[in-house]
């Protein structure tokens, strides 16, 4: 990325509005366990002045305390870099019309509205607190004022298996961390395939998750979509440790 595209990027990485957590409860959960196994420590050395089971006890306290420290930076920092990085590498003249499908509190969705001029960023959820701390459409319009994009940006309430969009009406689709939350595989391939309808020819599709991207990426293909990639983010985007690394899919709908 060059200097210019960087510089643009920095700016769209700041964000002003608040986007909450990401599955609230899984850094709570490895604070509490954390927690408990520090705790643990300091009474076995305490008790049996063990220090070599204490100190093991510390070591594994010290790593949950870390994977949740990586969790909280990506959360709240590191996934808007990257995705305004992934945002502005995107050839937009302005005048596009954007997808996000679980856009939640408008991380993404607002970073690419930021990027149009004329064009419109429309974003779908269904608004669960549990997938995103605070998720609810009046905070997502009230983040899209305070970012200034409230004139390029549309919410609607459904479900990402049915979309209730045209086919062929947009340029760009967008989602990050959604689709997993789809327990089904067929529902996932579903949420894919709706995806894929909406796009128009020649349009982007790309998808950031943390689990069964191969599988999107593979079911793509068999979508009849082309230059389809998968590729592991960096740190930035780690919900933890390498092991919960995101993943871009990225595709592109053959042009008539």
């Amino acid at each position: 990325m060059n200097n210019s595209l960087n510089a643009i990027a920095r700016q769209l990485a700041r964000r002003h509005g608040e986007y909450g957590i990401d599955a609230p409860y899984v850094p709570l959960i490895l604070g509490m366990v954390g927690l408990f196994l520090l705790v643990v420590a300091i009474v076995t050395l305490w008790i049996f002045h063990t220090s070599i089971l204490s100190i093991i006890i510390l070591i594994y306290a010290l790593f949950i305390f870390l994977n949740a420290a990586s969790y909280l930076y990506t959360t709240r920092w590191g996934k808007f870099q990257v995705w305004a990085e992934t945002l502005t590498e995107l050839p937009l003249r302005g005048d596009e019309q954007v997808l996000d499908i679980g856009c939640g509190r408008g991380a993404v969705l607002l970073m690419a509205a930021a990027l149009l001029s004329t064009g419109k960023g429309t974003g779908v959820d269904l608004w669960k607190t549990s997938d995103q701390s605070g998720n609810a459409r009046s905070v997502t319009l009230h983040n899209a004022q305070v970012e200034g994009v409230a004139d390029r940006v549309e919410l609607l309430t459904a479900d990402m298996r049915e979309l209730p969009c045209p086919d062929d009406s947009f340029d760009v689709v967008l989602s990050s961390l959604a689709i997993h939350n789809i327990q089904e595989a067929t529902d996932r391939e579903q949420a894919i395939s709706e995806a894929v309808r909406v796009l128009k020819p020649g349009g982007r599709l790309l998808i950031v998750d943390f689990r069964e991207t191969q599988s999107y990426a593979a079911y793509l293909q068999k979508l009849g979509m082309v230059d389809v990639t998968h590729r592991i983010l960096d740190w930035r985007f780690w919900y933890g440790g390498p092991w919960t690394a995101a993943k871009l899919v990225s595709a592109r709908k053959i042009a008539h």
